[in-house]
């Protein structure tokens, strides 16, 4: 196997003792646009950009869970209040694939889930946003789901199997949170004054930090170049924020809404639509720590993990109780 020259003691200490059959093979499936499995080589670069990507989603999913959580109680209606919990359990689920895709690179899922409550491993910065009103709901659904779908469709062609096939899964459940939340803002667009308002200021909200989820822009990515050569990405930041753009704006405008740029403007020469500058400036802030909701976001994860202990080790107990037990069925 390629991948016996990779231990795990080599993966902490970050020496690579570079396997030149090995490589050659790493180097042929990029090449030939194949997918790279655990069992594969690869070069220890590629193996951090992919536990560093994967965790971020990871946790993505995880932290992303909280803003919504507390509407649960708040939903407007019975059916709302449905699609919502299966809204919040389907992130639940996702972050699970994503923390099984990590541990084929050798990080544990408690490994991570360390790093992530210590403040090291980061998240997506959109989740350090408040959500103020049930309006954000719909916002999120349709914003934030809507730009990570655009992000993660390219995804499911990524060079890493495990994280492409967690992928093709995960894309089918966003676009049912991306409808949800784009339903859920047609119907306050055609409710009360009131109720119109309260959609705009949501849209308003959440415009920004939804074009920030793509990342810096391309001059100023650290990662893209070498992602895009090893097709671990197959659009730069720029590009598919840019495509979000230009599916955003024609939704908006059939429910009468607008989006809070008043740059943005289609631009028949190029086929897509202008916007004006965002703010990289606020978006390194959050990245940094310093967003509206940083501290609450990781205070409240921390929480919810310690006194979540007393299940994991019942969880344990019982596993151990059990084992010989199950072990005596294997062996007959």
């Amino acid at each position: 196997m390629y991948g016996a020259t990779f231990g795990e003691d080599q993966s902490q200490t970050g020496d690579e003792v570079v396997d030149a059959v090995g490589l050659e093979h790493f180097e042929a499936l990029i090449e030939q646009d194949s997918r790279i499995e655990p069992r594969d080589w690869m070069p220890l670069a590629y193996r951090q950009t992919m536990i560093r990507q994967i965790a971020q989603h990871a946790h993505s999913e995880i932290i992303g869970m909280q803003p919504e959580g507390n509407f649960v109680t708040r939903a407007p209606s019975l059916r709302r209040k449905a699609i919502l919990l299966a809204k919040i359990q389907d992130e639940a689920g996702h972050g699970q694939y994503l923390y099984s895709a990590l541990e084929t690179l050798g990080m544990s899922r408690d490994q991570a889930m360390d790093l992530l409550h210590a403040g090291t491993h980061k998240y997506s910065s959109v989740f350090n946003y408040p959500a103020l009103t049930w309006a954000d709901m719909g916002a999120i659904g349709w914003l934030v789901d809507g730009a990570a779908i655009v992000n993660q469709v390219a995804l499911c062609r990524t060079s890493y199997g495990p994280y492409a096939r967690a992928m093709v899964r995960i894309c089918k459940e966003e676009s049912f949170h991306q409808r949800q939340g784009y339903e859920a803002l047609v119907v306050l667009s055609r409710g009360t004054l009131e109720q119109r308002a309260m959609c705009q200021d949501a849209i308003n909200r959440w415009w920004w930090p939804a074009l920030m989820m793509f990342g810096p822009p391309d001059g100023q990515s650290s990662h893209t170049a070498q992602s895009m050569a090893w097709k671990i990405k197959r659009q730069t930041n720029d590009e598919l924020r840019q495509k979000f753009i230009d599916m955003t704006v024609p939704q908006a405008e059939v429910i009468g809404m607008s989006l809070p740029d008043p740059e943005l403007r289609w631009n028949a020469a190029t086929g897509h639509y202008d916007h004006g500058p965002i703010d990289w400036d606020e978006m390194y802030r959050v990245v940094r720590g310093d967003g509206p909701c940083n501290q609450q976001r990781l205070a409240h994860r921390n929480q919810c993990h310690d006194e979540g202990q007393w299940v994991r080790e019942a969880a344990n107990a019982y596993a151990a109780k059990h084992a010989p037990r199950a072990a005596e069925g294997s062996a007959a």
